[in-house]
């Protein structure tokens, strides 16, 4: 038993009492293609604040395979742009290749490479032409990631359709797009020209109309189901959509009569074995069962996406230390501390009730050093 602290002040006797983590299932599963956007493991020993521990890091997007979902690499998950830099994406991306061998993987391609300041639209088209050549070499499906750069440097659609244009007609192969909201940086307001999420779904629906031999997917996180929903029926025939709604995903994962999403999520990261179980029910027809399993995940999501969004990291990193997926709760760039206590046992308790402990006494173990540097006895 634990006395965990609680918004608000005060505390609370707690003891793990959560279902059972289902078992692994091993094969992908078969209704829904399904991502993980992984985080990484930082190197607590080192004297640089981006050192990643490499070993540990590669150990846990193993134990994603396992469980069945694809790994989706170099995301915003990694702390790209809040930690990670583009030296040590380079690494990370070309070691994930070596060891992915035929198994499911994507990996993010950004800007990050440019200097601070603005940036031109060729420059910007260059920095991703660089990053897609390297993503594409390692063998991963590329995932355009949204650009704080053509963020701060365009001046309304027309110039995101010139920038992604000249981009996509020279890809060779099919790749992902990614249209990440505010809440999860709030460099990208005002992506694809508008400040609103319909006008710029609109913006980005005719993109991918123009380009439909490119584009083969996605990835929508604004955090609004009828928004997600509503774009999903616009999109031409071939181009997927891929929820990155950590709020709503039990729902659009499942889907109605006129379709569904693909998955491509960052709560997959602390979530993977229920997930997979959850999914793998969806493939054999029992979407009650696929329900039951996902929607007691949800309260943990919402806490861990909770404002501001862009510190969701630190929940991730914190399972995988509780789960035992790593020895120590460090962060790139000491991000670690960019959540309280509280939240950190709301975590915990949360974890519990969804199912995701691998193991109880381990989680009560870890977090009981950690309160006690909070001056939680």
């Amino acid at each position: 038993m634990l006395l965990l602290p609680v918004p608000g002040g005060g505390l609370v006797n707690w003891s793990p009492s959560g279902p059972p983590l289902p078992g692994p299932p091993g094969a992908p599963p078969a209704s829904r293609i399904a991502y993980a956007a992984v985080h990484v493991v930082a190197d607590a020993l080192a004297d640089e604040p981006g050192a990643v521990d490499w070993d540990t890091t590669l150990a846990f997007r193993e134990h994603l395979w396992a469980c069945g979902l694809g790994v989706a690499e170099a995301m915003d998950t990694a702390q790209r742009g809040m930690g990670l830099d583009w030296a040590t994406t380079k690494e990370l991306v070309t070691r994930t290749g070596a060891i992915a061998a035929g198994r499911r993987w994507c990996a993010g391609v950004g800007t990050d490479q440019l200097p601070a300041g603005p940036a031109t639209p060729a420059s910007i088209v260059d920095a991703w032409r660089e990053q897609l050549d390297l993503v594409g070499g390692a063998g991963a499906v590329p995932v355009v990631m949204a650009s704080r750069a053509l963020a701060a440097a365009a001046k309304g659609p027309d110039d995101y359709h010139a920038a992604y244009g000249k981009l996509l007609s020279e890809a060779s192969g099919p790749v992902l797009l990614h249209w990440l909201g505010e809440q999860f940086d709030p460099a990208l307001a005002g992506y694809w020209g508008h400040h609103d999420v319909r006008a710029a779904a609109r913006e980005l629906a005719k993109l991918c109309a123009e380009h439909a031999g490119t584009i083969a997917g996605v990835k929508v996180s604004v955090l609004d189901a009828e928004v997600e929903t509503e774009f999903r029926r616009t999109l031409p025939d071939g181009v997927a959509c891929y929820t990155g709604d950590d709020f709503h995903y039990p729902e659009l994962i499942a889907g109605d009569d006129q379709g569904h999403s693909e998955a491509l999520l960052g709560i997959f990261d602390p979530i993977a074995p229920v997930a997979a179980a959850g999914l793998r029910r969806l493939d054999d027809g029992d979407r009650a069962g696929f329900h039951a399993l996902l929607d007691a995940t949800v309260p943990l999501a919402r806490e861990i996406f909770r404002a501001p969004t862009r510190h969701y990291k630190t929940g991730v990193v914190f399972l995988a230390y509780l789960n035992g997926h790593q020895e120590h709760f460090r962060m790139l760039a000491g991000s670690e501390s960019a959540r309280t206590i509280t939240h950190l046992a709301t975590l915990l308790r949360l974890a519990d009730s969804a199912g995701v402990l691998a193991d109880p006494d381990l989680a009560v173990a870890r977090m009981r050093p950690l309160l006690q540097a909070a001056g939680v006895a």
